[in-house]
């Protein structure tokens, strides 16, 4: 009786060790992709981009790519492959904190039109206008919402010179931008006082003021001094960030949130791109 036990358990441990090879057999695993081959067409037929107002609606650069054909030990992949069509500054090296990324869904082409290219140029990338900037572009595919196992193309690299657009928030008709608002010394006595409240334009659309400010207060930017009616503000006060964000010339708009701490900040204000940061000093 013993030994017939014994014959049982060795039995039934052969047989699971062959379901459980067989289950390992089974498993899909993921072998790998071939890299997106990206082909590219600017609109002058060389490595160079002609970008015009006059022409903002015309195409910059026709992108076209191959599909990765993602195979798993099953075969090739049977889910949606998604694609990213990145744009940069040569040199940046595609960092996430800078790089314009546009979601193509499961396209294998894109049609880039000189407006959207300028505005990546102006209001994600921050770039000068009327200067050749050397740009590059590359594709990356991943799988399913998540885009897993990315895969980069190769990268195409061209030239392009951004064209002046109107700022995305009104620039204060007086020329002038003053700070009001609790978090400063003035309080919200408006007129505001000169100069210790005043900003100094530092560029053809952006201002910038370095001054004290009480902590866990409140403020607005003035394009007047004494005229609430031309005020620039947020939206909402309490998901506004007090490291800055977006803004826009409203006069019922909300007051932006101070930082918590007091202390000496840099407000820097940029119309064209219509955001404004506060930095520590």
């Amino acid at each position: 009786m013993t030994n017939i036990l014994k014959l049982l358990s060795v039995s039934s441990l052969l047989l699971i060790t062959l379901w459980a090879c067989k289950k390992d057999e089974n498993k899909d695993l993921f072998l790998g992709g071939t890299p997106p081959v990206l082909t590219s067409q600017t609109n002058t037929g060389a490595d160079s981009v002609s970008m015009k107002y006059a022409d903002s609606s015309k195409t910059a650069i026709l992108f076209s790519w191959t599909n990765p054909n993602y195979k798993f030990t099953t075969g090739l992949s049977s889910q949606n492959v998604n694609y990213q069509l990145q744009i940069d500054t040569v040199g940046n090296n595609f960092n996430a904190a800078n790089t314009a990324i546009l979601s193509v869904s499961q396209d294998l082409g894109y049609n880039l039109p000189e407006s959207q290219l300028n505005d990546i140029m102006l209001n994600t990338l921050g770039l000068a206008v009327k200067v050749t900037h050397q740009m590059e572009a590359r594709v990356v595919s991943g799988l399913g919402a998540n885009n897993a196992v990315p895969v980069n193309s190769n990268v195409f690299t061209f030239n392009a010179t951004p064209y002046a657009i109107p700022p995305k928030v009104a620039l204060p008709v007086s020329g002038d931008l003053y700070l009001v608002g609790s978090a400063t010394a003035g309080g919200w006595n408006n007129p505001v006082p000169v100069p210790s409240q005043q900003f100094t334009q530092v560029g053809p659309t952006s201002y910038e003021i370095t001054i004290n400010l009480i902590g866990g207060q409140q403020y607005l930017f003035l394009g007047e001094n004494g005229n609430w009616n031309d005020k620039y503000a947020c939206n909402n006060t309490s998901t506004q960030s007090p490291n800055g964000g977006v803004f826009s010339l409203n006069s019922s708009g909300a007051n932006f949130p101070g930082p918590a701490n007091s202390g000496t900040y840099k407000i820097f204000v940029d119309f064209q791109r219509g955001i404004y940061t506060v930095t520590a000093q």
